[in-house]
């Protein structure tokens, strides 16, 4: 399970830091290469600055400008497109080639994540696939697969999500709320800090 190529398929701006913005991390701090799809920038009169501060967190993080693929299909109806959606996963699953798709959990509740879920499992069907959490808008979660984080790769988390500005009113961008959660999975798997994920699929 030497995973080269990470790709994470985020419905909208952010949604990759908050959920698995440790373990991508943990992931460059290793040398592997880490991808990002964005199907919606999810910015209105309140937020429209999300897209900058997206390229502000993913920096923090450490994932270069040419491993992003950002696109402004509209927020919260992602299901009217979905056949495009399959296509541009299917374009960059032959571009990047990875040996890991992480994802939103198929319980996940939210339309967009749903959708983004769906699409995603039809399109690596041939690649291993993590489902990762929000537990905000999970009923059921199947924790089966943990990864250990460093402080600083919790470090660089937060500090990602503290790029988004126009975000931080919600709750789950409070920093001890992140901090909070990424303990609680580390208690799972006897460590300091971790995330969790669904294995969805794995191919060894």
């Amino acid at each position: 399970m030497e995973f080269k190529k990470i790709l994470c398929l985020a419905p909208h701006a952010d949604d990759a830091e908050i959920s698995s913005g440790g373990t991508i991390s943990r992931f460059l701090r290793e040398g592997k290469e880490v991808f990002v799809i964005v199907f919606s920038e999810a910015f209105d009169a309140q937020e429209h600055a999300r897209l900058g501060e997206f390229y502000q967190a993913t920096s923090e993080l450490g994932i270069p400008k040419k491993n992003l693929f950002v696109y402004n299909f509209k927020d919260r109806e992602l299901s009217k497109d979905r056949q495009d959606i399959l296509e541009i996963m299917l374009e960059i699953k032959t571009l990047v080639n990875p040996d890991l798709v992480l994802l939103p959990s198929p319980e996940d509740i939210h339309q967009d994540h749903q959708v983004v879920s769906q699409e995603g499992l039809r399109a690596f069907k041939d690649i291993s696939i993590f489902g990762y959490e929000y537990p905000w808008n999970l009923l059921v979660f199947r924790t089966t697969c943990f990864v250990k984080l460093k402080g600083e790769d919790l470090e660089r988390k937060i500090k990602a999500l503290a790029q988004y500005k126009s975000q931080q009113y919600r709750n789950y961008f409070n920093p001890e709320v992140i901090k909070g959660w990424a303990l609680t999975r580390g208690v799972a798997c006897k460590t300091k800090y971790a995330e969790s994920f669904e294995v969805l699929r794995l191919i060894i």
